[in-house]
């Protein structure tokens, strides 16, 4: 037994989940990210978001016919890793560079969102035909209010 020497919690905790690639598999990705947050006893409002947005983006862009796709948190230290993995590596995701421009769109914003609401975030290509997009936040920081949300065209409401 080593008395007196301070241990850090260094664990590690992992949960993933493969999901249809459907509407539905996407509202489930989010519902069972938030209950396995809840469970371990993390904040989850602002990762709600960001899985949303990241199983929305894999089921309407990363779809392949009779191809699921992959949720992983990963919860390391004070950082919360939440990767999704699709089917199409070909398709990789482009930010909108001026949202405001197209306000009638209904999409093209959803990466300005992932960008606003996490640490970082990035791709991974690979293995084929798979890509990786993963986002990262710190879980104890403060967390957005739904007024602080990114509105289209980059401005803020409160």
């Amino acid at each position: 037994m080593n008395r007196g020497i301070p241990q850090t919690d260094t664990r590690t905790r992992q949960f993933a989940v493969q999901l249809s690639a459907t509407r539905r598999g996407a509202r489930l990705a989010r519902l069972l990210a938030t209950e396995q947050l809840r469970s371990w006893g993390l904040p989850m409002d602002t990762a709600a978001h960001v899985i949303a947005e990241l199983a929305a983006n894999a089921v309407l862009h990363g779809r392949v016919a009779g191809r699921d796709f992959r949720l992983m948190l990963t919860v390391h230290g004070d950082t919360l890793r939440i990767e999704v993995i699709d089917a199409r590596a070909e398709r990789m995701p482009v930010l909108a560079e001026h949202p405001e421009h197209s306000a009638e769109s209904e999409s093209g914003r959803g990466l300005l969102l992932v960008g606003a609401l996490t640490d970082r975030w990035g791709v991974i290509p690979g293995p084929v035909p798979c890509k990786t997009v993963w986002a990262e936040i710190a879980l104890f920081r403060e967390s957005f209010t739904a007024s602080q949300l990114p509105r289209p065209g980059g401005a803020r409401r409160g």
